[in-house]
């Protein structure tokens, strides 16, 4: 599996706010990790819609996680961002080719995907976020 750049910009937006203890800026997430505002201003709506952060306009406005970093599964975060996962296209769909009656691969292939979902799924923000000394070194 290859993530898309922008589920490498949800988790990496995911991880900085989980070590924030107040609401942070779009622009200092684009900052640190040298993207573009306007990149991390999409990302941040996914991210919002799909409820894992909220996002509040005005003065002291910004964003900060919509939950506990412990209650945000990694798995779930690529499975919203990402369109599909699968390693070939025949172990999504059937009749993709000519020996898919007969064909083993798929299967293996499949339980890889189910394996590797299932590690995903078990990891949380909370596994995977620096501590904000380590961000701040960073900077």
């Amino acid at each position: 599996m290859k993530l898309t750049t922008q589920t490498d910009y949800a988790l990496r937006t995911l991880m900085f706010l989980a070590t924030q203890s107040s609401r942070s800026k779009v622009a200092d997430i684009a900052q640190l990790f040298g993207i573009s505002v306007n990149h991390v201003g999409k990302v941040v709506n996914l991210l919002a819609r799909e409820g894992y952060i909220r996002s509040t306009r005005g003065v002291g406005g910004g964003i900060e996680l919509a939950q506990p970093p412990h209650d945000i599964s990694i798995g779930a975060v690529i499975a919203c961002m990402e369109s599909n996962l699968h390693l070939l296209a025949c172990v999504g769909a059937d009749d993709s080719c000519a020996i898919h009656g007969f064909c083993k691969l798929k299967g293996v292939l499949a339980e890889a995907e189910r394996i590797q979902r299932e590690y995903l799924d078990g990891v949380t923000l909370a596994d995977i976020a620096p501590t904000a000394r380590q961000l701040q070194l960073v900077q």
